[in-house]
């Protein structure tokens, strides 16, 4: 089984882009989790792709949606993408507003039902803290709440699934303090690395396995 976890820095983690060498091509993040533990189950049946880049925003996805991931022929692919398409405007007015955003999601879906019939897809919603990085700007990122939302809709009309995440990170972060899950309100710790990992295989072994 293919699994491709398409994304930004928060999927990249620091992974070796030169090779698809386990362990180095799957950085320091949830891919790293969610690989070990279909590993552990049986580590011939599963092959995880890192296929985060650092900066990405949806349009950066789908101008290498072929490479990274029809190429590869996925079972699975998980997106993980909205909170550069927020943080690029508000650092640089170089974004993807909330109309556009959704327009994109929703070629890209289209253009992998197409292409991979067969193929699961994961939408991960978007998230963020008030940490370092967002707190100057927070009320402008909290407008992820809203891309989660449509993401959430689009989700329910391409029958693809839908994993919740921003009240996870709520919640631990209540509990634990921001930095111990989003060291800088946005890029995960090894805990927050965790929490999605957890997550996402959850909802793989309910609703895919």
């Amino acid at each position: 089984m293919n699994i491709v976890l398409f994304g930004d820095s928060i999927t990249d983690m620091g992974r070796d882009r030169t090779t698809d060498r386990l362990p180095f091509s799957l950085g320091m993040g949830y891919p790293f989790f969610i690989a070990g533990e279909l590993k552990s189950v049986d580590p011939n049946r599963y092959t995880v792709y890192n296929r985060g880049i650092g900066g990405n925003r949806i349009v950066d996805l789908y101008a290498r949606i072929k490479a990274d991931v029809w190429n590869l022929k996925p079972d699975v692919l998980s997106i993980l993408i909205g909170v550069n398409d927020i943080w690029h405007e508000l650092d640089s007015q170089n974004g993807v507003d909330i109309e556009r955003w959704e327009k994109v999601y929703r070629m890209i879906l289209e253009d992998t039902k197409k292409r991979l019939p067969d193929c699961k897809i994961v939408l991960c919603e978007p998230f963020v803290l008030k940490g370092s990085a967002t707190q100057e700007k927070y009320d402008g990122f909290l407008m992820v709440k809203q891309y989660a939302k449509i993401l959430k809709r689009i989700a329910d009309e391409y029958n693809a699934l839908f994993l919740p995440l921003q009240e996870k990170f709520d919640l631990a972060a209540e509990k634990f303090g921001v930095e111990a899950y989003l060291y800088d309100g946005v890029h995960p710790s090894v805990s927050g690395a965790k929490l999605i990992a957890d997550a996402w295989l959850k909802l793989f072994y309910e609703e895919i396995q």
